[in-house]
């Protein structure tokens, strides 16, 4: 275990949830655009590096070192920017024995609000999810090209600690939108972390949605952190009413209920299943504003 090193391209805020939840189980290290982000990635237990889409010598260095990759950076039209920059690299790693790599359940398209498994067919509908699927396969055929188990993690709406709708209520940006029979997925990072450990430790390939058992109404999740803190929620909005960024919008345009009975299936068990859970775990450990533990009722 002592000899296990894993690096992570595009350590942010899912990379640094899967630091931090096992530190001392291997040497990790992790890629950023900008040193000034170096210090948080080392209070995460990241050994920071940069990566502007140019292989250095440094990471090269690194790469012959590792044993376990994972990649949290977004395709660019191009193709994906590790794989431009060290695919040569990473087919050449002495000490490689898995991959991981997290996509996003964008990448099925839009259900018009039916269950999709592992197995469903691809039908992406923004440009961005039309990249992730191109991406995917990419890094799927590079683990049959070199013989390495590769995972894709197929991630829904991310939140935890900074980044949930108790914080969104405090500084004024939550909205209740409301879009009749709209549904959504989500997962807390630490599920994130945990997902990613258990099928680094069983060296486990194939597709895999990580996200949680149920999928909801955006609004009911602000409603449901509005109580919590005792205050009125916002009004809800139509969504044909809205104003909103075309990214924004777009999500709305998929629509979708996403099983994940392939990540339980590979033997994890989710620590947060759905977002009450969650957003009842942070407002009493008084986490969620940024993962440091205080009064729930220190505003």
């Amino acid at each position: 275990m002592s000899e296990r090193q894993i690096f992570i391209f595009g350590a942010g805020y899912s990379g640094k949830a899967f630091a931090r939840a096992n530190t001392d189980a291997a040497t990790i290290l992790g890629t950023t655009r900008s040193a000034e982000k170096f210090e948080a990635l080392r209070r995460a237990g990241i050994a920071p590096l940069l990566f502007d889409g140019a292989l250095t010598g440094e990471i090269g260095e690194a790469l012959r070192k590792t044993t376990h990759l994972v990649i949290s950076v977004a395709p660019e039209e191009a193709g994906d920017p590790v794989l431009n920059a060290a695919r040569a690299a990473i087919s050449q790693m002495p000490a490689l024995e898995w991959i991981g790599y997290l996509s996003t359940v964008g990448v099925y398209g839009n259900y018009d609000g039916a269950w999709v498994d592992e197995t469903a067919l691809c039908r992406p509908v923004s440009k961005r999810s039309v990249m992730r699927v191109a991406a995917e396969q990419d890094w799927l055929k590079l683990g049959r090209d070199i013989g390495r188990p590769v995972a894709i993690l197929r991630l829904s709406g991310i939140y935890g600690p900074g980044r949930n709708a108790l914080v969104n209520l405090e500084n004024g940006t939550a909205r209740r939108l409301v879009k009749p029979d709209q549904v959504f997925n989500r997962i807390h990072c630490d599920d994130i972390a945990g997902a990613l450990w258990q099928l680094m430790d069983g060296n486990a390939g194939g597709i895999f949605n990580v996200t949680d058992d149920l999928p909801a109404p955006p609004q009911d999740v602000v409603a449901y952190a509005a109580a919590l803190m005792g205050i009125k929620p916002p009004p809800e909005i139509p969504f044909d009413a809205a104003q909103l960024s075309p990214m924004a919008r777009s999500f709305y345009g998929e629509n979708k209920r996403v099983a994940n009975a392939a990540i339980k299936a590979a033997g994890y068990r989710f620590r947060f299943p759905d977002y009450r859970s969650a957003l009842d775990h942070m407002w009493a450990s008084g986490d969620w504003r940024d993962g440091e533990p205080r009064s729930p009722m220190k505003r």
